[in-house]
């Protein structure tokens, strides 16, 4: 039997976390809640499976990553905005800060999605190299070279300038 009041207060209480995951995955706020939304519907649909034998919120984040690498393969997630949006602040005006996360949000979009959702587990979700590499069905060795790929491949694209200062919008590891 459906437990629809059980369910209603997951979704709620876990929406906004699964949606920061989904957003360091893709970087896009609209995109992270189709994923999230797409994730919700995987967990409704075997909730009554999940109360019973507990981890509703670890299956949640695997249904979520999985609709965020199955968008990936998709030719359509090539799709970009034809012009700027007008409503945005400029770039000019931001805050080291911003800067700093918009180098970072950068640096992980360059990322291949296996990478990039090894990384995001990893390091912003805390999970362990079992947990990330059960979650994308992959073996621990497959987690930690993709890991290491993706680390190499963010601090060759934040470390400083030829200059010697450190490129705009660096951040230290």
């Amino acid at each position: 039997m459906r437990d629809e009041a059980a369910y209603v207060e997951f979704a709620q209480s876990s929406r906004d976390r699964l949606r920061r995951t989904a957003y360091l995955l893709c970087g896009d706020w609209d995109q992270a809640s189709d994923f999230v939304q797409e994730g919700l519907i995987r967990v409704y649909v075997r909730w009554p499976r999940l109360v019973r034998n507990g981890g509703e919120l670890a299956y949640a984040r695997k249904a979520v990553v999985s609709a965020y690498l199955d968008h990936a393969r998709r030719r359509s997630s090539t799709e970009r905005p034809a012009e700027a949006d007008p409503t945005l602040a400029s770039s000019e005006d931001v805050a080291v800060t911003v800067a700093t996360r918009e180098a970072l949000m950068a640096a992980l979009a360059g990322l291949a999605p296996r990478q990039r959702a090894c990384v995001v587990l990893r390091y912003f979700e805390d999970l362990s190299v079992a947990d990330t590499a059960a979650l994308l069905r992959c073996t621990e060795g497959t987690v930690k070279s993709q890991t290491s790929r993706a680390l190499f491949s963010l601090r060759s694209t934040l470390e400083e300038s030829p200059s010697g200062e450190p490129a705009e919008g660096a951040v230290s590891w």
